[in-house]
Protein backbone atom coordinates (compact mmCIF):
# COMPACT_ATOMS: atom_id res chain seq x y z
CA UNK A 1 0.00 0.00 0.00
CA UNK A 2 2.91 2.33 0.70
CA UNK A 3 4.60 1.44 -2.46
CA UNK A 4 1.74 2.54 -3.92
CA UNK A 5 2.32 6.48 -3.56
CA UNK A 6 5.36 5.95 -5.44
CA UNK A 7 3.22 5.11 -8.40
CA UNK A 8 1.57 8.28 -10.51
CA UNK A 9 -2.15 8.60 -10.59
CA UNK A 10 -3.93 7.66 -13.82
CA UNK A 11 -7.09 5.45 -14.99
CA UNK A 12 -7.54 1.85 -15.03
CA UNK A 13 -6.03 -0.39 -17.08
CA UNK A 14 -7.59 -3.68 -18.45
CA UNK A 15 -3.98 -5.67 -17.45
CA UNK A 16 -4.15 -3.85 -13.89
CA UNK A 17 -6.85 -6.18 -12.87
CA UNK A 18 -4.32 -9.43 -13.35
CA UNK A 19 -1.26 -7.57 -11.94
CA UNK A 20 0.14 -9.82 -9.20
CA UNK A 21 2.88 -7.89 -6.93
CA UNK A 22 5.47 -9.97 -4.95
CA UNK A 23 7.77 -9.46 -2.41
CA UNK A 24 9.70 -11.44 -0.50
CA UNK A 25 10.29 -11.03 3.60
CA UNK A 26 13.38 -13.06 4.61
CA UNK A 27 13.53 -13.22 8.46
CA UNK A 28 17.17 -11.59 8.51
CA UNK A 29 15.62 -8.30 6.38
CA UNK A 30 16.90 -7.29 2.99
CA UNK A 31 17.09 -4.19 0.92
CA UNK A 32 13.50 -3.75 0.63
CA UNK A 33 11.99 -5.50 3.49
CA UNK A 34 12.70 -5.16 7.47
CA UNK A 35 14.19 -7.95 9.69
CA UNK A 36 11.32 -9.82 11.58
CA UNK A 37 11.10 -12.48 14.33
CA UNK A 38 8.94 -14.97 12.14
CA UNK A 39 9.73 -17.65 9.38
CA UNK A 40 10.43 -16.56 5.78
CA UNK A 41 7.49 -15.84 4.11
CA UNK A 42 5.96 -14.38 0.61
CA UNK A 43 3.16 -11.29 1.03
CA UNK A 44 1.23 -11.53 -2.56
CA UNK A 45 -0.75 -7.92 -3.45
CA UNK A 46 -3.57 -8.59 -6.40
CA UNK A 47 -4.54 -6.37 -8.31
CA UNK A 48 -3.03 -2.74 -6.75
CA UNK A 49 -3.57 -0.31 -9.30
CA UNK A 50 -7.31 -1.34 -9.34
CA UNK A 51 -7.75 -1.31 -5.77
CA UNK A 52 -6.01 1.75 -4.94
CA UNK A 53 -9.07 3.06 -7.41
CA UNK A 54 -11.78 1.10 -4.95
CA UNK A 55 -10.89 2.85 -1.73
CA UNK A 56 -9.88 6.12 -3.76
CA UNK A 57 -13.73 5.55 -4.57
CA UNK A 58 -14.63 4.98 -1.46
CA UNK A 59 -12.88 7.99 -0.12
CA UNK A 60 -10.55 5.82 2.01
CA UNK A 61 -6.95 7.69 2.28
CA UNK A 62 -4.43 5.41 2.23
CA UNK A 63 -2.66 6.32 5.75
CA UNK A 64 -6.68 5.66 7.03
CA UNK A 65 -6.16 2.81 5.62
CA UNK A 66 -2.69 1.09 6.67
CA UNK A 67 -3.77 2.68 10.44
CA UNK A 68 -6.89 0.52 10.56
CA UNK A 69 -5.18 -2.09 9.63
CA UNK A 70 -1.54 -2.34 10.93
CA UNK A 71 -1.99 0.45 14.17
CA UNK A 72 -3.51 -2.05 16.65
CA UNK A 73 -4.00 -6.13 16.52
CA UNK A 74 -6.77 -7.17 14.95
CA UNK A 75 -9.81 -8.79 16.75
CA UNK A 76 -10.97 -12.12 15.79
CA UNK A 77 -14.95 -12.50 15.39
CA UNK A 78 -15.83 -15.74 17.03
CA UNK A 79 -18.31 -17.03 14.65
CA UNK A 80 -16.61 -17.92 11.84
CA UNK A 81 -18.18 -18.71 8.37
CA UNK A 82 -20.08 -21.72 7.36
CA UNK A 83 -17.22 -22.38 4.40
CA UNK A 84 -14.84 -21.99 7.14
CA UNK A 85 -13.28 -18.78 6.60
CA UNK A 86 -11.82 -16.87 9.64
CA UNK A 87 -13.31 -13.31 10.35
CA UNK A 88 -11.16 -10.60 11.35
CA UNK A 89 -12.56 -6.69 12.20
CA UNK A 90 -10.03 -4.10 12.64
CA UNK A 91 -9.68 -2.40 16.02
CA UNK A 92 -11.63 1.00 14.75
CA UNK A 93 -14.56 -1.13 13.35
CA UNK A 94 -13.82 0.21 9.88
CA UNK A 95 -12.85 -3.23 7.91
CA UNK A 96 -13.58 -6.72 7.63
CA UNK A 97 -10.88 -9.09 7.03
CA UNK A 98 -12.32 -12.57 5.84
CA UNK A 99 -9.53 -15.68 5.09
CA UNK A 100 -11.04 -17.17 1.46
CA UNK A 101 -10.56 -20.30 -0.28
CA UNK A 102 -8.18 -20.34 -3.65
CA UNK A 103 -11.22 -21.03 -5.91
CA UNK A 104 -12.87 -17.87 -3.67
CA UNK A 105 -9.90 -15.64 -4.63
CA UNK A 106 -9.63 -16.64 -8.07
CA UNK A 107 -13.27 -15.65 -8.97
CA UNK A 108 -13.32 -12.25 -7.47
CA UNK A 109 -10.04 -11.57 -10.10
CA UNK A 110 -12.61 -12.47 -12.71
CA UNK A 111 -14.78 -10.22 -11.01
CA UNK A 112 -12.88 -7.36 -11.12
CA UNK A 113 -13.31 -5.79 -14.38
CA UNK A 114 -17.52 -6.26 -14.22
CA UNK A 115 -17.45 -5.40 -10.40
CA UNK A 116 -15.46 -1.76 -11.67
CA UNK A 117 -17.85 -0.56 -14.67
CA UNK A 118 -20.34 -1.39 -11.87
CA UNK A 119 -19.03 0.75 -8.92
CA UNK A 120 -18.53 3.46 -11.34
CA UNK A 121 -21.99 3.36 -12.89
CA UNK A 122 -23.47 3.08 -9.15
CA UNK A 123 -21.83 3.44 -5.87
CA UNK A 124 -24.90 2.95 -3.72
CA UNK A 125 -25.06 -0.59 -3.35
CA UNK A 126 -25.55 -3.12 -1.04
CA UNK A 127 -23.05 -5.43 -2.27
CA UNK A 128 -19.66 -6.19 -0.48
CA UNK A 129 -17.09 -3.44 -1.06
CA UNK A 130 -13.59 -5.07 -1.87
CA UNK A 131 -10.65 -2.66 -0.49
CA UNK A 132 -7.84 -5.77 -1.20
CA UNK A 133 -7.15 -8.83 -1.86
CA UNK A 134 -3.88 -10.46 -0.11
CA UNK A 135 -2.09 -13.66 -0.10
CA UNK A 136 0.69 -14.78 2.72
CA UNK A 137 2.80 -17.53 1.54
CA UNK A 138 4.26 -19.74 4.81
CA UNK A 139 5.22 -22.86 6.07
CA UNK A 140 4.01 -24.32 2.38
CA UNK A 141 0.60 -22.76 3.12
CA UNK A 142 -1.00 -20.59 1.44
CA UNK A 143 -3.73 -18.00 3.34
CA UNK A 144 -5.65 -15.69 1.05
CA UNK A 145 -7.31 -12.73 2.78
CA UNK A 146 -9.83 -10.02 1.40
CA UNK A 147 -10.63 -6.77 3.05
CA UNK A 148 -14.26 -5.34 3.06
CA UNK A 149 -16.63 -3.02 4.64
CA UNK A 150 -17.93 -3.75 7.86
CA UNK A 151 -21.61 -3.95 8.15
CA UNK A 152 -22.01 -4.81 11.57
CA UNK A 153 -20.29 -2.20 13.81
CA UNK A 154 -19.93 -3.56 17.51
CA UNK A 155 -20.31 -0.56 19.07
CA UNK A 156 -24.29 -1.16 18.28
CA UNK A 157 -25.17 -4.23 19.95
CA UNK A 158 -27.62 -6.26 17.33
CA UNK A 159 -30.08 -8.03 19.46
CA UNK A 160 -31.20 -10.25 16.49
CA UNK A 161 -29.18 -11.59 13.67
CA UNK A 162 -30.35 -13.21 10.19
CA UNK A 163 -28.68 -14.71 7.18
CA UNK A 164 -31.48 -15.03 4.56
CA UNK A 165 -31.85 -16.46 1.10
CA UNK A 166 -35.23 -16.60 0.05
CA UNK A 167 -34.98 -20.12 1.11
CA UNK A 168 -36.71 -22.81 3.61
CA UNK A 169 -35.33 -25.96 3.14
CA UNK A 170 -33.51 -26.33 5.77
CA UNK A 171 -33.10 -23.51 6.78
CA UNK A 172 -33.06 -22.70 10.68
CA UNK A 173 -30.73 -22.20 12.73
CA UNK A 174 -29.21 -25.82 14.41
CA UNK A 175 -29.00 -25.88 18.21
CA UNK A 176 -25.35 -25.64 18.60
CA UNK A 177 -25.73 -21.88 16.67
CA UNK A 178 -28.78 -21.04 19.22
CA UNK A 179 -26.76 -21.32 22.24
CA UNK A 180 -24.59 -18.16 21.71
CA UNK A 181 -25.09 -14.65 22.78
CA UNK A 182 -26.14 -13.74 19.75
CA UNK A 183 -27.46 -16.33 17.34
CA UNK A 184 -27.39 -15.69 13.72
CA UNK A 185 -31.07 -17.07 13.01
CA UNK A 186 -32.15 -18.22 9.28
CA UNK A 187 -35.13 -18.06 6.89
CA UNK A 188 -37.49 -20.27 8.79
CA UNK A 189 -36.61 -18.72 12.20
CA UNK A 190 -37.65 -15.22 10.63
CA UNK A 191 -40.88 -16.24 9.19
CA UNK A 192 -41.73 -17.79 12.48
CA UNK A 193 -39.85 -15.24 14.67
CA UNK A 194 -41.35 -11.46 12.88
CA UNK A 195 -44.45 -13.23 10.40
CA UNK A 196 -45.45 -9.29 10.22
CA UNK A 197 -41.97 -8.41 8.82
CA UNK A 198 -39.73 -5.25 9.39
CA UNK A 199 -41.67 -2.42 9.02
CA UNK A 200 -40.24 0.54 6.71
CA UNK A 201 -41.11 3.86 5.97
CA UNK A 202 -42.02 3.86 1.90
CA UNK A 203 -39.39 5.96 0.63
CA UNK A 204 -37.07 3.79 2.37
CA UNK A 205 -38.74 0.61 1.50
CA UNK A 206 -38.80 1.54 -2.27
CA UNK A 207 -35.31 2.81 -2.29
CA UNK A 208 -34.15 -1.05 -0.41
CA UNK A 209 -36.03 -3.09 -2.87
CA UNK A 210 -34.94 -1.07 -5.67
CA UNK A 211 -30.99 -1.15 -4.52
CA UNK A 212 -32.12 -5.15 -3.80
CA UNK A 213 -33.26 -5.49 -7.70
CA UNK A 214 -30.42 -3.88 -9.52
CA UNK A 215 -27.76 -5.75 -7.12
CA UNK A 216 -29.43 -8.72 -7.69
CA UNK A 217 -29.51 -8.22 -11.65
CA UNK A 218 -25.88 -7.25 -11.47
CA UNK A 219 -24.90 -11.29 -9.45
CA UNK A 220 -27.40 -12.70 -12.46
CA UNK A 221 -25.25 -11.36 -15.00
CA UNK A 222 -22.51 -12.99 -13.09
CA UNK A 223 -23.82 -16.39 -12.75
CA UNK A 224 -23.39 -15.90 -8.76
CA UNK A 225 -25.80 -17.74 -6.57
CA UNK A 226 -26.11 -18.67 -3.15
CA UNK A 227 -25.46 -15.12 -1.66
CA UNK A 228 -27.22 -14.46 1.71
CA UNK A 229 -28.73 -11.05 2.88
CA UNK A 230 -26.99 -10.18 6.56
CA UNK A 231 -29.79 -8.15 8.49
CA UNK A 232 -28.49 -7.02 12.27
CA UNK A 233 -31.17 -5.76 14.03
CA UNK A 234 -30.62 -2.92 17.03
CA UNK A 235 -33.79 -2.68 19.05
CA UNK A 236 -33.69 0.99 20.18
CA UNK A 237 -36.37 0.51 22.57
CA UNK A 238 -35.26 -2.58 24.13
CA UNK A 239 -31.63 -0.54 24.76
CA UNK A 240 -33.53 1.99 26.45
CA UNK A 241 -35.64 -0.25 28.64
CA UNK A 242 -31.75 -2.21 29.86
CA UNK A 243 -29.87 0.98 30.24
CA UNK A 244 -32.87 1.80 32.47
CA UNK A 245 -32.37 -1.02 34.23
CA UNK A 246 -28.77 -1.36 34.90
CA UNK A 247 -28.94 2.52 35.76
CA UNK A 248 -31.92 1.40 38.58
CA UNK A 249 -29.99 -1.45 39.43
CA UNK A 250 -26.79 1.28 40.50
CA UNK A 251 -24.40 0.09 37.83
CA UNK A 252 -24.21 -0.24 34.16
CA UNK A 253 -22.64 -4.07 34.15
CA UNK A 254 -24.89 -6.16 31.93
CA UNK A 255 -26.51 -3.10 29.88
CA UNK A 256 -26.43 -4.12 26.28
CA UNK A 257 -26.47 -0.46 24.73
CA UNK A 258 -24.59 1.75 22.72
CA UNK A 259 -21.60 3.96 25.34
CA UNK A 260 -22.64 6.97 25.80
CA UNK A 261 -20.35 8.40 23.05
CA UNK A 262 -20.97 7.94 19.53
CA UNK A 263 -19.41 5.41 17.33
CA UNK A 264 -16.94 7.63 15.18
CA UNK A 265 -18.26 8.40 11.32
CA UNK A 266 -16.61 5.67 8.96
CA UNK A 267 -14.01 6.16 7.12
CA UNK A 268 -15.39 4.79 4.02
CA UNK A 269 -18.06 6.48 1.79
CA UNK A 270 -21.41 4.72 0.91
CA UNK A 271 -20.55 1.96 3.52
CA UNK A 272 -24.02 2.54 6.02
CA UNK A 273 -26.52 0.45 5.60
CA UNK A 274 -28.35 4.09 4.86
CA UNK A 275 -26.13 4.81 2.75
CA UNK A 276 -25.75 2.18 0.59
CA UNK A 277 -29.70 2.53 -0.16
CA UNK A 278 -30.36 6.08 -0.04
CA UNK A 279 -29.76 8.23 -3.17
CA UNK A 280 -29.08 11.82 -3.42
CA UNK A 281 -32.15 12.19 -1.35
CA UNK A 282 -31.61 12.45 2.78
CA UNK A 283 -34.15 9.78 4.11
CA UNK A 284 -37.51 10.72 6.63
CA UNK A 285 -35.40 8.94 9.47
CA UNK A 286 -38.45 8.33 12.58
CA UNK A 287 -35.20 8.46 14.68
CA UNK A 288 -33.33 11.38 14.57
CA UNK A 289 -31.45 10.80 17.52
CA UNK A 290 -29.34 7.82 16.28
CA UNK A 291 -28.82 9.01 12.61
CA UNK A 292 -25.20 9.13 13.14
CA UNK A 293 -25.35 4.90 13.69
CA UNK A 294 -26.08 4.55 10.18
CA UNK A 295 -28.60 2.15 10.78
CA UNK A 296 -32.35 2.28 8.66
CA UNK A 297 -34.85 3.16 11.10
CA UNK A 298 -37.66 0.56 11.47
CA UNK A 299 -40.44 -0.74 13.73
CA UNK A 300 -41.21 -4.43 14.69
CA UNK A 301 -44.63 -5.65 14.44
CA UNK A 302 -44.93 -4.77 18.21
CA UNK A 303 -44.59 -0.97 17.06
CA UNK A 304 -40.81 -0.76 18.74
CA UNK A 305 -37.95 1.42 17.00
CA UNK A 306 -35.40 -0.79 15.30
CA UNK A 307 -32.25 0.13 13.34
CA UNK A 308 -31.37 -2.64 10.96
CA UNK A 309 -27.56 -3.02 9.47
CA UNK A 310 -27.75 -4.95 6.36
CA UNK A 311 -25.28 -6.17 3.45
CA UNK A 312 -25.12 -9.13 0.56
CA UNK A 313 -22.80 -11.41 1.20
CA UNK A 314 -21.16 -14.45 0.79
CA UNK A 315 -21.23 -13.65 -3.01
CA UNK A 316 -17.96 -15.24 -4.23
CA UNK A 317 -19.90 -18.31 -5.20
CA UNK A 318 -20.77 -19.17 -9.02
CA UNK A 319 -23.06 -21.67 -10.39
CA UNK A 320 -20.46 -23.96 -11.53
CA UNK A 321 -20.90 -27.78 -12.73
CA UNK A 322 -20.29 -29.13 -9.02
CA UNK A 323 -23.46 -26.12 -8.05
CA UNK A 324 -25.97 -27.72 -10.83
CA UNK A 325 -24.98 -31.28 -9.52
CA UNK A 326 -26.23 -30.15 -5.80
CA UNK A 327 -29.03 -28.63 -6.82
CA UNK A 328 -30.31 -31.62 -9.09
CA UNK A 329 -29.64 -34.06 -6.00
CA UNK A 330 -30.97 -31.82 -3.19
CA UNK A 331 -33.80 -31.69 -5.83
CA UNK A 332 -34.86 -35.58 -5.78
CA UNK A 333 -34.81 -35.28 -2.21
CA UNK A 334 -36.71 -31.82 -1.58
CA UNK A 335 -38.81 -29.44 -3.33
CA UNK A 336 -36.29 -27.92 -6.23
CA UNK A 337 -37.78 -24.65 -5.43
CA UNK A 338 -37.01 -24.69 -1.96
CA UNK A 339 -33.55 -25.66 -1.64
CA UNK A 340 -31.12 -22.75 -1.68
CA UNK A 341 -28.75 -23.80 -4.09
CA UNK A 342 -30.26 -22.83 -8.04
CA UNK A 343 -30.14 -21.57 -10.99
CA UNK A 344 -28.71 -17.52 -10.81
CA UNK A 345 -31.88 -16.00 -12.40
CA UNK A 346 -34.65 -18.10 -9.99
CA UNK A 347 -31.95 -17.53 -7.77
CA UNK A 348 -32.25 -14.10 -8.08
CA UNK A 349 -35.95 -13.72 -8.57
CA UNK A 350 -36.66 -15.89 -5.62
CA UNK A 351 -34.50 -13.86 -3.35
CA UNK A 352 -35.97 -10.10 -4.15
CA UNK A 353 -39.55 -11.65 -3.79
CA UNK A 354 -38.84 -13.20 -0.23
CA UNK A 355 -37.18 -9.70 0.70
CA UNK A 356 -39.24 -7.24 -0.66
CA UNK A 357 -42.55 -9.36 0.63
CA UNK A 358 -42.00 -11.27 3.68
CA UNK A 359 -38.99 -9.79 5.19
CA UNK A 360 -39.48 -5.93 4.58
CA UNK A 361 -43.02 -4.13 4.02
CA UNK A 362 -44.10 -0.67 4.24
CA UNK A 363 -45.31 0.79 7.65
CA UNK A 364 -49.03 0.22 7.46
CA UNK A 365 -51.02 2.27 10.22
CA UNK A 366 -52.98 -0.76 11.12
CA UNK A 367 -51.82 -3.98 12.20
CA UNK A 368 -52.85 -6.93 10.56
CA UNK A 369 -54.07 -4.54 7.39
CA UNK A 370 -52.07 -5.91 4.17
CA UNK A 371 -49.69 -3.61 2.76
CA UNK A 372 -49.29 -2.75 -0.72
CA UNK A 373 -46.24 -3.82 -2.49
CA UNK A 374 -44.60 -1.83 -5.19
CA UNK A 375 -45.03 -3.11 -9.07
CA UNK A 376 -41.79 -5.06 -9.20
CA UNK A 377 -42.68 -7.13 -6.19
CA UNK A 378 -46.30 -7.92 -6.90
CA UNK A 379 -46.63 -10.56 -4.18
CA UNK A 380 -47.46 -10.41 -0.68
CA UNK A 381 -45.43 -11.92 2.45
CA UNK A 382 -47.10 -15.31 4.32
CA UNK A 383 -45.94 -16.46 7.70
CA UNK A 384 -46.58 -19.96 5.77
CA UNK A 385 -43.37 -21.26 5.90
CA UNK A 386 -43.94 -22.42 2.04
CA UNK A 387 -45.64 -19.31 0.98
CA UNK A 388 -42.09 -17.70 0.33
CA UNK A 389 -41.63 -20.41 -2.74
CA UNK A 390 -44.55 -21.68 -3.81
CA UNK A 391 -45.29 -18.51 -5.43
CA UNK A 392 -45.48 -17.30 -9.08
CA UNK A 393 -42.92 -16.40 -10.65
CA UNK A 394 -42.69 -12.74 -11.87
CA UNK A 395 -39.63 -11.01 -14.04
CA UNK A 396 -38.95 -7.55 -12.68
CA UNK A 397 -40.89 -5.39 -15.06
CA UNK A 398 -43.81 -7.18 -14.05
CA UNK A 399 -47.42 -5.37 -14.13
CA UNK A 400 -48.13 -5.81 -10.39
CA UNK A 401 -50.67 -8.88 -11.46
CA UNK A 402 -50.09 -12.12 -9.96
CA UNK A 403 -50.25 -14.68 -12.55
CA UNK A 404 -52.96 -17.97 -12.41
CA UNK A 405 -50.38 -20.11 -13.96
CA UNK A 406 -48.79 -22.65 -11.25
CA UNK A 407 -45.24 -21.55 -10.64
CA UNK A 408 -42.59 -22.73 -12.89
CA UNK A 409 -40.33 -26.55 -11.53
CA UNK A 410 -38.01 -28.50 -13.35
CA UNK A 411 -38.14 -32.10 -14.12
CA UNK A 412 -35.02 -32.69 -10.96
CA UNK A 413 -34.66 -36.37 -12.76
CA UNK A 414 -34.48 -34.93 -16.02
CA UNK A 415 -32.25 -31.93 -14.87
CA UNK A 416 -29.78 -34.43 -13.36
CA UNK A 417 -29.63 -37.26 -16.08
CA UNK A 418 -28.60 -34.07 -18.54
CA UNK A 419 -26.15 -32.61 -16.33
CA UNK A 420 -24.54 -36.35 -15.67
CA UNK A 421 -24.20 -36.23 -19.77
CA UNK A 422 -22.77 -32.87 -19.69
Amino acid sequence: VGSLSQKAERDVLMQDFYVVESIFFPSEGSNLTPAHHHGDFRFKTYAPIAFRYFRELFGIRPDDYLYSLCNDPLIELSNPGASGSIFYVTSDDEFIIKTVQHKEAEFLQKLLPGYFMNLNQNKRTLLPKFYGLYCVQAGGKNIRIVVMNNLLPRSVPMHLKYDLKGSTCKRRASPKEREKSVPTYKDLDFIQDMPEGIQLEPDNYNALCKTIQRDCLLLQSFKIMDYSLLVGIHNTDQASRERSGAVEGGGSEGAVTPDHRRPQAQKALYSTAMESIQGEAKGKGTLETEDQWGGIPARNSKGERILIYIGIIDILQSYRFIKKIEHSWKALVHDGDTVSVHHPGFYAERFQRFMCSTVFKKTRMQLGRPDLLPQTHPLAGSSSEFAATNLPSSSPGSTGMTSSSPPQRYLHTSSLIFFCLF
